[in-house]
């Protein structure tokens, strides 16, 4: 990937690379990701006539019989095709899953490696459960194929025909011309929380984007958290967080998904079944997240942040990491200019890191059976109108103000601009069944 531009090496810190990707390609497409069931009722609820819905996106199996045939002959031409074999959560834990990916970009194959397990341990469990054992079924191209005599590009992509589906009753997901992240790693969002929601909601448990901390306060008495905020709103920065109050302690269980379940004794529990973090970078700093950080210091892959003349990187929220004397270069290639009011990093970049080298992970954030969860937060970015913090009179009335969820939208999606969005959970754009059932 380095010798054909798609990454280039980052000799300030150790096994760091940075990845630019096309400026057409750079957050997930909502408006291009679909649930595709033979009942338009089953995936969206049905809106006024006249009103265009924005809790998700329905295709009929027909039409995405079509997409799929104009768009994957051949696509993978000239390409390596990669099999990934990995387990959301970890291998053999009751609330973890298997799936298995296909696909043609190594970008996705190394963000793979560090975002789920991965490799020969999982195949060895879905051969111990059977010939009929389930998985989901992965498939995912940039839509590039390389022609005899055309050069690749350094980020392949196709934005004029991307398309993010999911099929809950056959268990798979097909993703078709972005290399992107958040269309592409089909372990996150679009099986940890669209095919994962359906699959949780026929089995009994919850599926929810959420992120999982553990507070100890002075008497050594330790609760978990979930918490809910629509991306780019704060999750990692919340998940690492450093207590100002004398004696508390915070460990990180994950932050973005948690997979819960009540146990046998009616314990709600819950696992983080990613192996990484995918944060946002814009934002991030050593005064707003110290611990995330010295995470990323190594072993991580950047996407789209701008990098300096000392060999490292840099985004909205490093001035004062970054001395007078570095130059910076943009995410877009050009030199730097901090009077323009033009952005150094895309406001969606990304660093991409292995959870266990977060300083203050959480002792149980593997564990099998889950953490024990005590409270559950809803959040999002509401600069007025709402009180900046209240509580629920009780569960069920938690339930309906985590249902009236209202956020600004974020460079996460391709939304533009500050517009409030209602976010039921933080999940409008990972419902992968109708919220109104």
């Amino acid at each position: 990937m380095v010798e054909r531009g798609m990454l280039e090496k980052l000799p300030k810190y150790e096994n760091c690379y940075l990845a630019t990707t096309d400026p057409l390609d750079v957050a997930r497409v909502e408006s291009k990701t679909f649930i595709c069931t033979p009942n338009k009722r089953d995936t969206i609820p049905t809106p006024k006539e006249g009103v265009k819905g924005l809790l998700g996106n329905w295709i009929s199996p027909r039409d995405l019989e079509k997409a799929v045939a104009e768009r994957f002959p051949g696509c993978m031409k000239g390409r390596t095709m990669y099999v990934i074999p990995y387990s959301m959560g970890p291998v053999g834990s009751p609330l973890a899953k298997i799936g298995i990916e296909l696909t043609d970009s190594p970008y996705v194959v190394c963000s793979m490696r560090i975002m789920t397990r991965m490799g020969s341990a999982v195949l060895n469990h879905l051969r111990s459960k059977g010939p009929n054992a389930e998985f989901v079924k992965c498939l995912h191209s940039v839509g590039c194929p390389i022609t005899p005599g055309t050069a690749d590009l350094a980020w392949p992509c196709n934005p004029a025909q991307t398309i993010v589906t999911h099929i809950p009753d056959k268990f798979e997901i097909i993703s078709f011309g972005s290399g992107y992240g958040g269309n592409s790693l089909l372990g996150k969002k679009c099986f940890a929380l669209r095919i994962g929601s359906t699959i949780a909601k026929k089995e009994g448990w919850l599926a929810e984007h959420m992120l999982i901390l553990g507070i100890t306060d002075p008497n050594g008495q330790k609760r978990y958290i979930a918490a809910a905020f629509p991306s780019a709103c704060g999750k990692t920065n919340l998940a690492m967080m450093e207590p100002t109050l004398p004696g508390y302690k915070i460990e990180c269980v994950g932050d973005d998904i948690a997979w819960m379940k009540f146990d046998s004794e009616g314990r709600l529990r819950a696992i983080n079944p990613e192996n990484g973090f995918f944060g946002v970078a814009p934002g991030t700093s050593a005064s707003t997240n110290p611990n995330a950080m010295k995470a990323i210091m190594s072993n991580t892959i950047f996407t789209n942040v701008a990098k300096t003349s000392d060999g490292g990187v840099y985004w909205e929220g490093m001035e004062a990491d970054i001395a007078d004397d570095v130059d910076i270069i943009s995410w877009r290639g050009t030199v730097y200019d901090k009077k323009s009011g033009i952005p150094a990093a895309h406001p969606n970049s990304r660093f991409c890191t292995p959870a266990n080298q977060c300083p203050i992970i959480d002792p149980a954030w593997e564990s099998p059976e889950g953490v024990p969860i005590d409270a559950i937060l809803f959040g999002g970015r509401r600069p007025e109108g709402v009180p900046l913090v209240y509580e629920a009179f009780n569960w069920q009335h938690g339930v309906f103000v985590g249902a009236a969820m209202r956020s600004e939208a974020t460079a996460a999606a391709e939304y533009k601009g500050k517009v409030i969005m209602h976010d039921p959970f933080a999940m409008r754009p990972f419902f992968g069944y109708n919220f109104g059932d």
